[in-house]
């Protein structure tokens, strides 16, 4: 999953003593490589293409004076330089100092002058951080160690093409007409990315995620290639669909790697499962999760207190809330004592030895491909088009009743998720699916560019149709998942049942025999002239039926005499038969003319 937090001035501690160097403890004084080599985390690398505007290559490691620059004044990573270049020119401080600033200063947001000063509050990047299910922190952890690289390059590959995606497809820049237009970023984004490897839990546990801190300075793409800031809320507002995009694409890379399949799994009754990977024991899922259940034991007492208030369950929007709520309240210290990889991951095997023994923990690759054979043995990964918009449409509006696009995005990746289960997806089918939602089951309500479903398009006749989706939006008794599910069931019953009858509307009659146009024999009476009683008589052609007897009699009569032709044949070429003698003693049984054999085998020959 992706969350997802805003950088602002004054964030530097926070990013300099614990993003940076794996949420350990920074002394003062100490390097930030010093740091991160006492930490055991890999140093920070430089991702996106707009790396280029700014004189860095993807992969270039992460000083801290860049990061101070970029992601804490909004400057260019190598101001220091270009500062100093151009004083040494005799340009004043003042000049060459805003000369580096990529964009509009941070202080002018803070300046009188400027309208609102007081509610205007700056922010400098976007911080993202991407974990993969928690199935695979344990596969991870506990698995050998070139299962353990194979899993970080998928991590890697799926974490790059959905900030490949959120660049391509989601960046956007306020220009023009006082930043009411709004246009694609001309090269792209600038990410500073930081991997860890242990959670924040009291007692450490193996939690693989990365910190990407993306800057929201940006071009503009116009001929000067002036900077401007990144559209927040567009970024905020397909975050879900990101996340949904960076699951699907680990699942698939972990699929293809590993042979390994994924199932849905219900964490908290009612919600939307998670797909995990299948045949990971739920005893390791329990030893791994101590941070989760604690959440979930906060949760329980938020979401009480909700519906107390409220008088009604959370919807998604209240859920999330509540959510992070219960995520800062046990938020724990973090640990002081810095392990490197190799002594964390002897630590979290031998603990989850002397949980649960160690041939669990030694027959986990060998369980989960085994596991995946009868999962691909039982699912068939084939996307249907029409079933996935019922489906997603249905979902989305008992959910949220009015909608926008992104929404439905991030619905359609989540039930490819679930139908593909880690097999690889045609690229654009999830966008295929969302236009057909849009163009068949949904009509435009409110401003902007929300819509909600079209119950008519879903019940073409629903006057004798019974419709689901009304109740179940009003309907409080239930999570609202639950009721989502039950719509999508509704409709994709419906779906197969036009299906149906279509199919049988359209298959051809069995043992049809054609016959000519103009057919001999006599019609049969009508409707109406049973009802009048009258019954027209059928002629009989006399001569046709003496010329059908005489050409039966004469092919008897050739199949006659080839018999007898053969019979003659057969005995002058074998002679005459013997004659069987009589038996000494008469038999037991005498058969009687016409009576039946006695029941059982018969002694020789053939029965």
């Amino acid at each position: 999953m992706i969350s997802q937090t805003k950088i602002r001035p004054g964030d530097g501690r926070y990013l300099f003593c614990g993003v940076m160097v794996g949420d350990g403890h920074r002394a003062a004084g100490t390097s930030l490589r010093a740091a991160q080599d006492e930490a055991g985390v890999p140093p920070g690398i430089w991702k996106g293409q707009g790396l280029a505007a700014v004189g860095l290559k993807a992969g270039d490691v992460v000083t801290e004076r860049q990061a101070e620059l970029l992601l804490g004044e909004g400057r260019h990573p190598d101001a220091d330089r270009i500062e100093s270049e151009l004083l040494a020119q005799g340009k004043s401080p003042s000049y060459a100092r805003r000369a580096t600033v990529l964009g509009r200063p941070i202080e002018h947001n803070r300046s009188p002058e400027t309208d609102k000063a007081k509610e205007r509050i700056p922010w400098l990047g976007m911080h993202l951080v991407f974990r993969p299910p928690p199935t695979a922190h344990i596969a991870w952890a506990l698995m050998g160690h070139e299962i353990r690289l194979v899993l970080e390059l998928c991590q890697d590959i799926a974490r790059d093409k959905t900030l490949a995606w959120l660049e391509d497809a989601v960046a956007q820049i306020r220009w023009k007409g006082g930043g009411k237009h709004r246009a694609g970023v001309r090269d792209g984004l600038i990410v500073a990315v930081f991997r860890h490897y242990e959670s924040r839990a009291a007692e450490s546990k193996p939690l693989l995620h990365d910190h990407a801190l993306v800057s929201i300075r940006v071009r503009r793409p116009d001929d000067k290639g002036t900077w401007g800031n990144l559209s927040a809320d567009s970024m905020l507002a397909h975050i879900v669909a990101a996340d949904t995009l960076y699951t699907l694409y680990f699942m698939e890379e972990v699929s293809a790697r590993l042979g390994w399949a994924w199932e849905p799994r219900e964490v908290t009754p009612g919600r939307r499962p998670v797909m995990e990977l299948a045949g990971i024991d739920q005893r390791l899922i329990d030893w791994q999760s101590t941070r989760r259940q604690q959440i979930e034991d906060a949760l329980s007492v938020l979401t009480a207190n909700y519906e107390k208030k409220q008088g009604h369950p959370p919807g998604e929007r209240a859920a999330y809330a509540l959510g992070c709520q219960a995520a800062d309240r046990t938020r724990p210290p973090k640990r002081t004592e810095l392990l490197s990889l190799t002594e964390l991951r002897e630590r979290w095997r031998d603990s989850a030895i002397r949980a649960h023994g160690v041939d669990v923990i030694d027959r986990l690759a060998e369980r989960a491909r085994a596991v995946a054979a009868a999962v691909w043995a039982r699912v068939r990964p084939v996307v249907d088009i029409a079933l996935a918009a019922v489906d997603v449409v249905a979902v989305v509006y008992v959910m949220r009743g009015a909608f926008k696009r992104h929404h439905l995005l991030a619905e359609a990746r989540r039930h490819l998720s679930y139908v593909m289960r880690g097999r690889p997806h045609r690229p654009g089918v999830d966008e295929q699916i969302v236009q057909t939602v849009v163009d068949d089951y949904t009509r435009p309500v409110g401003r902007g560019r929300m819509m909600t479903a079209d119950l008519r398009a879903l019940y073409p006749r629903d006057t004798e149709d019974q419709a689901v989706l009304r109740p179940l939006t009003r309907k409080r008794t239930a999570p609202p998942y639950e009721r989502a599910r039950l719509a999508a069931g509704a409709l994709r019953a419906r779906v197969h049942a036009v299906r149906r009858a279509d199919r049988l509307g359209s298959r051809s009659r069995p043992h049809a025999v054609a016959v000519s146009a103009a057919p001999r024999s006599p019609l049969r009476p009508t409707r109406t002239d049973r009802k009048a009683g009258r019954v027209p008589e059928q002629a009989t052609d006399v001569a046709a039926m003496d010329q059908t007897r005489r050409t039966f009699e004469a092919a008897a009569a050739k199949m006659a005499a080839k018999l007898n032709d053969g019979v003659r044949e057969r005995a002058v070429a074998h002679g005459p038969r013997p004659q069987p003698t009589a038996p000494t003693t008469p038999p037991t049984h005498t058969q009687q003319p016409g009576a039946q054999p006695p029941p059982g085998p018969t002694p020789g020959g053939v029965a």
